[in-house]
């Protein structure tokens, strides 16, 4: 895999295809440098930037748009968090979140092959905290052993499939020599940014588990490449089951034919569309996020042209832990006060989410 992360090395690879890069990006890597900011670093893979300049001019900048930082990123609104979530105050565990009462999801390394600019676990990821030690590991399987209300396990962080065949082993063989009965979900990214990652070994190591299960986040019907589409097929054809979830984006995705395009290649390749997740209120994401209002206008256009197997649920977290709520609902309480929908959830607590 050969990794981008300068300026230098982005303009170079984008100069190929006569693109520059814009001065809200410039303005990005300038600030950085001088050291004024803090924020989630930029890596991406040649690979995925190949797959990008393999598109047309508005598909490329759609995808790009994805990994490219901007100085928009500066932008804090007041009602964006550091952790949109609420992750911190349900981790009874260090590693280890436990929001819902039958599932956990365990942080194993704050690693990704690229950082995507939209990520709601910026505050983690990237950060240096580097990858699940055993200490940590021991914790987390002492507290699923206390806890047999727990039937999943979602391992993310980061991205799992970042570590070594070896590493996710230990972590997957020792969860379940405790606790057999656990369902995993793998949550990854790497399948699209760098799908020569997945390879025949590493799907033998995986494939040795039961109830085991692979979640990949393709947000546009153009990061299905040919190389990403075999990597799929490998996991699918070891018995491998494969979801998708997509994050809604402002400028990528916001619309209904490249979404129903989207869903119907996964549908090709025998991947389902699990989840189109509203975009998270993380610290400066705003210029990536769409309005609710039209996040909820752009399902209902879909479920006229895309089968009810092609359509993923339209799900938003309730900011600062409320959870995550399916939309439309008829569960919830939802009143729109015009700049903001209260949504009352399951804890009968009011959560405001901006609705422009």
């Amino acid at each position: 895999m050969k990794t981008i992360n300068t300026l230098a090395e982005l303009e170079k690879k984008l100069s190929e295809k006569e693109i520059a890069v814009e001065s809200e990006q410039n303005n990005w890597f300038k600030t950085v440098a001088e050291g004024k900011c803090s924020f989630l670093p930029f890596k991406t893979t040649e690979n995925y930037i190949n797959t990008a300049l393999s598109g047309s001019p508005s598909e490329t900048k759609a995808v790009l748009r994805q990994i490219i930082p901007s100085a928009d990123e500066f932008v804090v609104k007041s009602y964006e968090l550091g952790d949109p979530l609420g992750e911190h105050k349900f981790s009874p565990v260090e590693r280890l979140v436990h929001r819902y009462k039958n599932r956990a999801l365990v942080l194993v390394t704050d690693n990704c092959d690229a950082f995507c600019r939209h990520c709601f676990r910026r505050s983690f990821s990237g950060q240096k905290a580097g990858s699940l030690s055993d200490s940590q590991l021991n914790n987390i399987i002492d507290y699923l052993k206390t806890n047999n209300e727990i039937k999943e396990i979602l391992l993310s962080g980061g991205d799992p499939l970042t570590l070594s065949n070896k590493r996710l082993a230990k972590i997957i063989g020792s969860i379940k020599k405790e606790r057999p009965d656990l369902i995993i979900r793998i949550c990854s990214r790497v399948p699209v940014v760098n799908p020569e990652r997945i390879n025949d070994e590493l799907v033998s190591v995986l494939s040795n588990y039961t109830g085991l299960w692979l979640v990949t986040h393709f947000n546009h019907p153009l990061e299905l490449s040919a190389e990403s589409s075999h990597a799929l097929n490998l996991f699918v054809s070891a018995g491998i089951p494969v979801l998708n979830q997509t994050v809604l984006l402002k400028d990528v995705n916001d619309n209904v034919n490249v979404l129903a395009e989207l869903f119907n290649k996964l549908l090709l390749n025998k991947v389902k569309p699990y989840y189109l997740f509203q975009g998270d209120l993380a610290a400066g994401t705003s210029h990536l996020r769409v309005p609710l209002r039209r996040g909820l206008k752009i399902v209902a256009e879909l479920k006229e042209i895309v089968s009810g197997m092609a359509l993923p649920r339209y799900s938003v977290d309730l900011p600062g832990g409320g959870g995550k709520i399916t939309l439309p609902s008829e569960r919830y309480t939802i009143t729109d006060d015009g700049d903001f929908f209260i949504i009352k959830g399951s804890d009968n607590e009011e959560y405001r989410y901006p609705a422009n």
